[in-house]
């Protein structure tokens, strides 16, 4: 079987409400996400931030005016509790064989799943159950259905990601299995230490400075 190519591809931010996690984006790192849209088969909608090319900073939520989906909503949005913090609660990384890398990851990353917003067409894995993959630690995998990237047609705040790194009790696995599916960005994979809870961490440059997004802010 040939090894897929995967790169980086966004961070997902999950909050009670969408606006309480633009609040937190602003907050964290001085900048404002701009408007998404809707995930109608979901019953969720986003904001979005550029942090280079190719990559970028997804704020997603439950959306109160959308019906309640007939399947479990993604990024584990169903277990949020309201009056909850909103937090970097995953990663999701782009293939170029999304079937091909599904297979080969000794972590099953979900179930491919065919999804739109406006224009935009893409199939991504999403675990059966909604929940986060090893606490969010573990990726979900995206292939995007053109040439082209949302970061294409997105405003560039001056902010970029300078440093990826997760921390989890089974990091080697989940390490080997991003080699299986061919990660070509470099992400730090450790074990949490003493007391520590497992967790991603993104240090984003800004045009305000260096800032943590993740258990170390």
């Amino acid at each position: 079987m040939t090894t897929p190519t995967s790169h980086a591809d966004h961070l997902v931010v999950t909050a009670p409400s969408l606006a309480e996690g633009i609040a937190y984006i602003e907050q964290t790192l001085g900048v404002s996400p701009q408007a998404g849209g809707e995930h109608v088969r979901l019953g969720t909608h986003n904001a979005l931030l550029k942090l280079g090319r190719g990559f970028y900073l997804e704020v997603i939520a439950v959306n109160p005016a959308a019906p309640v989906p007939q399947r479990a909503r993604w990024f584990g949005l169903d277990y949020v509790a309201a009056g909850s913090k909103p937090r970097l609660a995953t990663w999701v990384v782009r293939t170029d064989d999304i079937e091909t890398a599904t297979a080969a990851s000794a972590i099953s990353p979900g179930i491919v799943e065919e999804m739109s917003r406006g224009a935009l067409q893409w199939r991504i894995t999403i675990p059966s159950d909604g929940k986060l993959i090893l606490d969010g630690v573990m990726p979900s995998l995206i292939q995007w259905n053109s040439s082209s990237h949302p970061t294409d047609n997105m405003a560039d705040l001056g902010c970029s990601l300078v440093k990826l790194e997760g921390c989890h009790p089974q990091a080697a696995a989940i390490a080997a299995s991003l080699a299986k599916i061919g990660l070509q960005s470099h992400v730090d994979m450790h074990q949490p230490a003493p007391g520590q809870k497992p967790h991603m961490l993104a240090l984003i440059q800004t045009p305000t400075g260096l800032h943590p997004l993740g258990m170390a802010e």
